[in-house]
């Protein structure tokens, strides 16, 4: 849809509204309205994704980075600290590649907000945008309020 209606809306292409996780030690993490979640790879509501972006392997175990999801959940990454433009799954995602890799996810992905705020539309719809809370499902990471 977003390939249909940006031009028209923005001013500007848009290939996607791009939702993101990384999945790592068999599971697939990601952050929305409720917090930090887990699910097996590709099991969110969204289903499969459109594409995936290999950022390579990690060495950190899944023991130590577990703890490190905890410490998000409890500061960073909570769910009162979701915000659609600002704060969502891409910049968690980003966080999270950077920690295990070293690795930032795209460009294009993380600087959609800021293109679409740049737009006249995009400015009037951001109050409705801001309001709402995406949340896909999922297992919640322990140590959230």
């Amino acid at each position: 849809m977003a390939r249909q209606l940006s031009p028209v809306m923005l001013g500007r292409q848009l290939y996607g509204i791009w939702h993101t996780g990384v999945v790592v030690h068999g599971k697939e993490f990601f952050y929305g309205g409720a917090g930090i979640n887990h699910c097996p790879p590709s099991g969110t509501i969204l289903g499969d994704p459109d594409s995936v972006v290999d950022l390579g392997s990690t060495e950190v175990n899944e023991d130590l980075f577990m703890e490190y999801l905890a410490s998000l959940a409890e500061s960073t990454y909570s769910g009162d600290k979701y915000n659609m433009f600002e704060h969502n799954c891409n910049t968690f995602s980003n966080d999270v590649a950077q920690f295990l890799t070293g690795r930032k996810i795209p460009s294009y992905i993380t600087d959609l907000p800021s293109e679409i705020l740049s737009t006249p539309f995009g400015q009037a719809l951001r109050p409705l945008l801001e309001s709402m809370a995406v949340n896909p499902g999922g297992n919640n990471i322990p140590g959230q309020r």
